[in-house]
């Protein structure tokens, strides 16, 4: 099992950016990474997914704000957040190992992906 290890998270009042990263110590970055994400009280929400050539998907909720990118050289996910509603406010993890055929669908199931990491909080204040 895959542990990512995802750092960059904090508090911010709403319009401010965030910059979220992402490691997978001993292993490389796989075919198809994601980020997801979950509020108290609610149920887990894909954010945004990205293949192995770089090509990305987003949840409807964060298209035009948030973007995922990846580094296959260094190993590095990002999730760089922009223009932050409190509405965002939630743990964000990232994960690995999708288990789907198409990446792109993990942005709305993230139950496709096998191993995530322990998280890093967001929040957002108005």
């Amino acid at each position: 099992q895959v542990q990512p290890v995802e750092s960059g998270g904090g508090s911010v009042q709403a319009g401010g950016s965030l910059r979220l990263s992402c490691a997978t110590p001993g292993y490389g970055l796989s075919r198809c990474m994601g980020w997801f994400r979950q509020a108290p009280g609610k149920e887990r929400e894909g954010v945004a997914t990205i293949n192995d050539v770089g090509i990305p998907n987003y949840a409807d909720s964060v298209k035009g704000r948030f973007a995922i990118s990846r580094d296959n050289a260094k190993n590095i996910l990002n999730l760089q957040m922009n223009s932050l509603k409190p509405e965002d406010t939630a743990m964000y993890y990232c994960a690995t190992n999708f288990e789907g055929v198409y990446c792109d669908s993990g942005a709305v199931q993230p139950q496709l992906f096998r191993d995530r990491g322990h998280g890093t909080q967001v929040t957002v204040s108005s």
